[in-house]
């Protein structure tokens, strides 16, 4: 259906401004019509928006759809006997939640470029793997939230995997010491949420005078800070205090959403979060109009993966800002950009609406 294939043999940050452009306004074109044709909640939600797929739009043209929609519908351009793996956002006030339905292929080319993007800060060798988190265990496996989809992605890059966490949501200091003793003297590979690294790694751990030995880890957090908004830090703040309390200095923050899972983008050694091959940022007023860069707005998010599902143009009710490349010293191709936060109490009004 697309390039899919030719970039996934590239690494990732391949293209300059000019190719990726016109792939993408290619691709992205197909993919919609390619998903009005297959699904017909997505084909009424266009019709809403008056879009008929009759000639070749640009970019910033192509119809988008609010991220949240996907927990009003069942959004699927798949039978349903092609469904292999579903997965859940988090829930909200009203305990909706968002369901993504992949089918194989789709499903093999998010692990497949999840590890093309996150191969250029872990390298190619699995590593000892540290989670902070405990082990949650699902009955079914092919059914599950956004924290358990998280944790399974980024564990096909890590060996001998260690929960740091017990079921009394406790840190379990033996365990710690244990896996220490092993790979303290060897490159490791932490991960967590931003929320339980601070909680965890911060908070309570980083009073322990004795836990300095992470030097030779790599942590890589995102997910945001969920209920623990009011005690935010900021992200400067936040790896100070790991380089100081643990001597962890490799800190990888990334950014993305469970409708478009893979679609990863992490931060640069400038601080900004820069698109892949595969992804594009734009952003818009809250008129939906797109705003020039370094002005807030809310972002919106393109993929060239999501096939068996809708999710390739998708609006979000976090605040961003593209940020000029000339502001970022890293040689990385690809858009910069800040994320703000989310939007308070946000609603955006979109075809879910009706």
């Amino acid at each position: 259906m697309n390039n899919l294939e030719k970039l996934l043999n590239g690494n990732s940050f391949s293209l300059n401004e000019k190719e990726k452009y016109l792939l993408f306004k290619k691709d992205l074109n197909q993919l919609t019509f390619y998903h009005y044709k297959n699904s017909s909640h997505y084909k009424k939600i266009l019709g809403f928006l008056g879009f008929k797929p009759n000639k070749i739009h640009e970019i910033d043209k192509l119809p988008f759809i609010p991220a949240r929609i996907f927990k009003e519908f069942d959004l699927m351009s798949i039978k349903k006997d092609k469904i292999i793996k579903t997965l859940n956002s988090s829930g909200t006030s009203s305990n909706k939640r968002s369901k993504i339905y992949l089918d194989k292929q789709n499903a093999y080319n998010q692990v497949k470029v999840l590890q093309n993007i996150t191969n250029n800060i872990l390298g190619k060798d699995r590593l000892p793997m540290l989670i902070i988190d405990k082990k949650i265990h699902t009955t079914n496996r092919n059914n599950f939230n956004a924290r358990i989809a998280a944790i399974n992605g980024f564990s096909i890059f890590g060996k001998n995997h260690t929960y740091l966490i017990n079921e009394k949501d406790e840190i379990d200091y033996d365990i710690l010491n244990n896996f220490l003793e092993k790979y303290s003297t060897e490159i490791f590979f932490v991960f967590g949420f931003t929320s339980l690294v601070y909680e965890n790694l911060i908070k309570k751990l980083s009073k322990k005078l004795i836990f300095n030995n992470f030097n030779k880890a790599i942590l890589i957090h995102g997910g945001g800070w969920k209920k623990l908004e009011n005690i935010k830090i900021s992200n400067k703040i936040f790896k100070k205090r790991l380089n100081d309390k643990l001597n962890l200095h490799k800190i990888n923050n990334y950014y993305g959403l469970v409708e478009q899972t893979g679609s990863i983008f992490f931060e640069c050694k400038c601080g900004y979060f820069v698109a892949s091959d595969f992804s594009e940022v734009l952003v818009r007023d809250s008129n939906f109009n797109r705003v020039k860069n370094n002005k807030k707005g809310f972002l919106q998010l393109l993929s060239l993966l999501p096939t068996s599902y809708p999710g390739h143009n998708i609006i979000t009710e976090d605040i961003g800002e593209i940020i000029d490349k000339k502001k970022c010293k890293c040689k990385l191709s690809g858009t910069r950009f800040l994320v703000h936060g989310r939007y308070p109490k946000a609603e955006l009004r979109g075809c879910s609406d009706t």
